[in-house]
């Protein structure tokens, strides 16, 4: 990639940074709502199993999603790992399951509200991995989508 190429390429990332933090969305947000959804999360009783018998090591995995917000809301390139393999080994995993997330990440949102540009903007990037990682799921088990 070329100098020319790469600029703009900046530029655009710069520019999606300066948008969510403009809307409320900063370093500190993005902690906040990892950590609060994840409270969540492993208070409910159909998530949390599923997750606590997955998750060992809590801070550690905290620390890698506040790496993937931040890549996904800020283009930060913080984050490295394969959330599709981690979620493609998950038995039984389905719409409900995936749909119960995102019921649990809205509440989250609208608790810890910086602004409604905001929750808009987290919620739309949530729904599109949601449900590429159901995509993904599918073809992986059923070699098409459902």
């Amino acid at each position: 990639m070329g100098m020319d190429q790469v600029r703009p390429a900046i530029a655009a990332r710069e520019a999606r940074r300066a948008e969510a933090e403009a809307a409320g969305i900063d370093a500190p947000y993005i902690a906040r709502l990892v950590d609060s959804f994840y409270d969540r999360v492993r208070a409910d009783e159909a998530l949390g199993p599923i997750f606590e018998a997955r998750i060992h090591d809590w801070p550690t995995h905290l620390t890698q999603m506040k790496h993937f917000w931040a890549s996904v809301l800020h283009a930060s390139g913080s984050f490295s790992g394969n959330p599709m393999a981690k979620h493609i080994a998950i038995p039984g995993i389905e719409q409900a399951e995936f749909e119960r997330w995102l019921m649990l990440f809205d509440e989250t949102l609208k608790a810890i509200e910086p602004s409604p540009e905001a929750s808009s903007m987290v919620a739309a990037r949530a729904r599109q991995i949601a449900d590429s990682l159901l995509t993904g799921i599918r073809i992986h088990r059923d070699g098409r989508l459902a």
